[in-house]
């Protein structure tokens, strides 16, 4: 499957929060850039590195205008877990059927120690105030995720 284009208006959403709340896209339109990003699975290792990373930069990202909002297939009770375990401070949002990250094309399938399953592609859309993807980055480094959005959006939507 294709990644959803920059260019397009980004596929609509509504998911429940870590505090099962319903969030959407829509509700950023006209006032927020909003970063979307899609992680495999909360409480992993790598998972972790990137939004403790986002974690510690939501007041650059705020100075911005921009929005971050992280997207798994993981549950809402693993989600309130992650969040209270690693003190997060941004929305995680539950895609229990991966019809949302279906629609980003970041369901795929993925090889791992000789396997292959479908999962979740790491990846990011960077969605602009008008609801328009302006940047897919299709390949993250955990470790530096977090920078590599805010150079993104400070050199481009500021």
């Amino acid at each position: 499957m294709a990644f959803a284009k920059v260019g397009n208006k980004a596929p609509a959403f509504t998911l429940l929060n870590q505090r099962g709340e319903k969030v959407s896209l829509k509700q950023f339109r006209d006032s927020k850039n909003v970063v979307v990003y899609f992680y495999p699975k909360a409480m992993t290792p790598g998972c972790t590195v990137q939004a403790c990373g986002i974690r510690d930069t939501r007041a650059e990202f705020a100075a911005l205008d921009t929005e971050v909002i992280a997207i798994s297939p993981d549950s809402v009770d693993r989600l309130v877990k992650f969040e209270d375990k690693q003190e997060l401070n941004f929305t995680l949002l539950s895609d229990e059927d991966h019809a949302t990250i279906d629609k980003y094309g970041a369901w795929d399938l993925k090889k791992f120690m000789g396997r292959e399953f479908m999962g979740v592609l790491r990846s990011t859309f960077i969605i602009d105030k008008e609801g328009c993807i302006a940047h897919v980055m299709e390949k993250v480094k955990t470790k530096t995720h977090h920078q590599d959005v805010l150079d993104w959006v400070s050199e481009n939507l500021s």
